[in-house]
């Protein structure tokens, strides 16, 4: 059974939290102790006084109590232990009434869907497909879909901009790519006012150590090697989880309902380029600490987004790559506590699918 919490611990039928005067809001978040989902609730409670969130989390391995536990004596904040993929759980919640759905929930990692697809096409098109029906059926006035630029597939030259036609090329795009289409095609059909965000590859805090940057500097500080894909020159657009957070936040504030909008960090860079930065940085060495690997099947030489629309609401990145990457080191660096803990059991097991191999 779902256990809803905020403060202390609650019974399954209990109610959202008990608003202050000022709460006149109140939005509904899956997947808020996931990466992205996390640093949002943060974001969003710390510059609204008049919200409270109710967030719904399956705690698969990537969703973590850690990453919000500072909250745990916020009144408006409230847990829900539960799946997108449950009808009944999610009616339970939203019917109780919310001005917004915002659906981080997801599948995420590409390496994982290569490995194990069918859990990517549940969680990302079921679940989607269970959230729209709620939408609908409560009538809710926003719902914003969080998806990737991964779904525009492999981009040779120029930017993808949201009309470009959807290209993925890994279970993992494509299960994202099927949600979109859900969210696109409620709006068509039923006149939902949905709304999509395409985030291009995010850095920062409360990552889960199986991406990029938290993996190498977690294995960098371990004086442990780093495991390059090939030749390591596939180009990504980083974007730092708070501008990305802030993005999602004016989309929902200011955005068009049934549009699409990119939101990247400008800040293209090779596999190889970040892996030298996260060495230097970490005292290692390009020679000792870093190994070439097989390369990741159907991997996406480089993507690339326009961000034209989002900019025009005023969005606009406000952390230079620089400084965020230092940042994130730092964090990871001071904050042993909680990532050693997390590349134990399952983590393992993955590495050793993932890499012994290659």
């Amino acid at each position: 059974m779902p256990i809803a919490q905020h403060g202390s611990r609650l019974g399954p039928q209990a109610g959202p939290p008990v608003p202050t005067e000022e709460v006149q809001m109140r939005w509904f978040v899956t997947g808020g102790l996931g990466f992205i989902g996390s640093n949002f609730i943060r974001l969003a409670l710390r510059e609204r006084c008049d919200l409270s969130i109710v967030n719904l989390d399956a705690l698969t391995y990537a969703g973590n109590p850690a990453n919000l536990a500072d909250l745990a004596d916020e009144p408006r904040y409230t847990f829900i232990h539960g799946t997108i993929c449950d009808p009944e759980t999610v009616d339970r919640a939203v019917g109780l009434g919310v001005d917004a759905i915002i659906n981080f929930a997801a599948e995420t990692h590409v390496d994982r869907s290569i490995l194990d697809p069918e859990g990517f096409l549940i969680t990302d098109i079921l679940g989607t497909h269970v959230l729209l029906e709620a939408t609908r059926k409560f009538r809710i006035p926003r719902y914003l879909q969080v998806s990737t630029d991964e779904v525009y597939g492999d981009v040779p030259h120029g930017e993808s901009t949201e009309e470009d036609r959807l290209s993925p090329r890994s279970p993992y795009s494509a299960s994202k790519a099927g949600g979109d289409l859900q969210v696109l095609a409620y709006r068509a059909t039923y006149g939902l006012p949905v709304l999509i965000t395409r985030g291009s590859n995010t850095y920062g805090p409360f990552q889960y150590p199986e991406k990029l940057i938290p993996l190498f500097v977690t294995n960098l500080l371990d004086n442990q090697a780093v495991p390059i894909y090939g030749d390591g020159l596939q180009v990504r657009d980083w974007l730092h989880v708070d501008d990305h957070a802030r993005g999602i936040l004016d989309v929902l504030d200011r955005g068009e309902a049934g549009e699409i909008y990119n939101i990247g960090g400008g800040n293209p860079h090779t596999n190889l380029e970040i892996t030298r930065l996260l060495v230097d940085n970490c005292g290692r060495s390009m020679e000792t600490h870093v190994r070439h690997v097989g390369d990741r099947a159907g991997h996406d030489r480089r993507y690339a987004i326009d961000t034209t629309k989002a900019r025009a609401l005023g969005w606009t990145p406000r952390i230079e790559f620089k400084d965020g990457l230092r940042a994130t080191i730092d964090w990871y660096r001071a904050n042993e506590a909680w990532w050693r803990p997390l590349k134990s059991g399952e983590f393992e097991e993955y590495y050793r699918r993932q890499y012994a191999s290659r």
